[in-house]
């Protein structure tokens, strides 16, 4: 019995020293953490449970190898969290067909105990020296991970390396965070890139925080390390449902309002060709004036997040006149249909702000697909079914106002700011296509500025759009974070279906 014990005490040793010493020195001498400490960090204390430990043992003659995967359960902030951590250490975390089979456990586990999944990935791709088997493993947890897909949460965390086949699971999931000059995803390095196209580009400029970050809009988090990465895992995980049945928990700030909100007067410029911080009216209108935003560095031009009004999860979209006017382009429009789509699929209540002129003009837009990718925007909002409520701040022309959670695309509450404007464009656009005869000469100044007038009396000012029902409330500048927290409270109960079907065809 006792060499039981002994065998089992040394295999479980040496499972827990990974790669051994060496690699283990080598992985701390690179800035990062190993795949366990990451698990330390991110788990209530003395919560973790691991699955699979000693999985991929080998009885070789340099000894036990343990899997490249760490898997198992615990409680993050005492609710239960699901978690799959790479091992750098072990054959550069590559993934082996026991490794896979490890990473398809915990998420069968966590989709049928309906608990979130966190990945966190430090992997340099398939192991080779499988072939085939590997990239059935690959396989296997990218049809897992679709089938979670808006049942559970799913986030990525991308600690190292995430090459070739290794990129389309944290592509899959929901939310992937990356930190600076650490984190790396591509399909191919920069020795094949070199290869085929013949360009000299390094791992970070391939494939790091600057790429998928800033430009591609693959990754929705950076941070400086991985510790205050995992903070921001931590606090995002706070504000979601643990599943789709479910509703995110109420968590009541000490003193939910504690900060005294502004009057939007004096955040909102009154001429409308003035920018502004969005952020300011957003953290204003939330408990304790806290917004937890997603997507920062990508499409700036609209702002998504989380936040809490009266201790509820509410997940925010608004346009950013700080930024290219609030215009909605090309990613924006990808952006905020993504996160829409992610409200809705796990219950948390859409609030719209919108300040918006238009979508961007220019070849390269149309060209690009803004008529196909502004669609996913109207899909998204039109397909939701949890409660929506906007707040128009200042202008919604065009397209743009229709997009932005409109009446006409099932949206449950419309409020309006007296100085706000609903119009097909800007008065000045406008007259100047209605009234083109009479103002063919630039003497009409005076005549100009009184039909700019009389277009924006008449078929601009938010009481002109409650008259037919399409604005329900004209609301007062300090009044609005009352209004939102009423209108939550009144739609908490609301049930809505749409026909049965497959399922739709979005403008992919």
């Amino acid at each position: 019995m006792s060499k039981q014990f002994d065998q089992f005490n040394k295999l479980t040793d040496l499972a827990l020293e990974g790669g051994g010493s060496k690699r283990l020195a080598a992985q701390k001498d690179k800035g990062k953490l190993t795949a366990r400490e990451r698990i330390d960090l991110l788990f209530d204390e003395d919560s973790f449970n691991e699955i699979g430990r000693l999985v991929s043992f080998e009885y070789l003659s340099s000894g036990f190898r343990p899997s490249s995967v760490i898997t198992g359960y615990g409680t993050v902030n005492g609710r239960k969290v699901f978690v799959y951590s790479q091992d750098f250490t072990i054959d550069g975390g590559a993934l082996s067909a026991e490794a896979a089979t490890k990473i398809c456990k915990i998420l069968d586990l966590a989709l049928d105990n309906g608990c979130p999944v966190v990945g966190l990935i430090d992997s340099g791709g398939a192991k080779i020296q499988e072939g085939v088997f590997s990239l059935s493993g690959y396989s296997s947890i990218f049809e897992k991970n679709i089938a979670c897909s808006g049942v559970i949460p799913q986030i990525s965390a991308i600690y190292g390396p995430a090459a070739g086949g290794a990129t389309y699971s944290p592509a899959l999931t929901d939310f992937i965070f990356m930190v600076d000059q650490v984190s790396q995803m591509y399909i191919t390095g920069p020795d094949v890139v070199k290869s085929v196209t013949g360009e000299n580009v390094t791992h970070q400029e391939l494939g790091g925080v600057e790429t998928h970050a800033f430009k591609s809009g693959v990754s929705h988090f950076v941070h400086d390390d991985e510790q205050s990465s995992i903070v921001a895992i931590k606090e995002l995980l706070g504000f979601l449902p643990q599943n789709n049945m479910e509703n995110s928990p109420k968590d009541f700030f000490e003193f939910p309002d504690a900060h005294e909100p502004q009057d939007l007067d004096e955040i909102i410029p009154e001429d409308k060709f003035v920018g502004y911080n969005v952020i300011d009216v957003i953290a204003n209108t939330l408990d304790g004036a806290k917004f937890f935003e997603i997507h920062e560095n990508f499409a700036r031009n609209v702002v998504v997040g989380f936040g809490r009004l009266n201790g509820n999860s509410v997940g925010i979209i608004a346009n950013q006149p700080e930024i290219m006017a609030g215009s909605l382009d090309i990613d924006a429009s990808n952006k905020a249909a993504r996160f829409v789509r992610f409200c809705d699929a796990f219950n948390i209540p859409l609030i719209t702000f919108v300040d918006v002129p238009g979508f961007m003009p220019g070849v390269s837009q149309e060209s690009g697909g803004i008529i196909r990718h502004g669609a996913k925007l109207i899909y998204a909002y039109a397909e939701a079914s949890v409660p929506k409520i906007s707040v128009i701040l200042r202008k919604a022309y065009g397209g743009a106002y229709i997009v932005m959670s409109s009446k006409n695309l099932r949206g449950d509450i419309n409020y309006a700011l007296p100085f706000s404007e609903i119009a097909v464009m800007g008065a000045e656009g406008a007259v100047n296509i209605i009234n083109r005869k009479e103002l063919n000469s630039d003497e009409n100044n005076s005549l100009r500025e009184k039909l700019v007038s009389e277009y924006q009396e008449k078929l601009m000012n938010p009481f002109v759009a409650a008259s037919k029902g399409l604005i329900d409330e004209v609301i007062e500048t300090d009044s609005v974070r009352e209004k939102l927290i009423s209108a939550l409270k009144i739609l908490e109960n609301k049930r809505e279906s749409l026909p049965f079907k497959k399922h739709g065809n979005i403008p992919l």
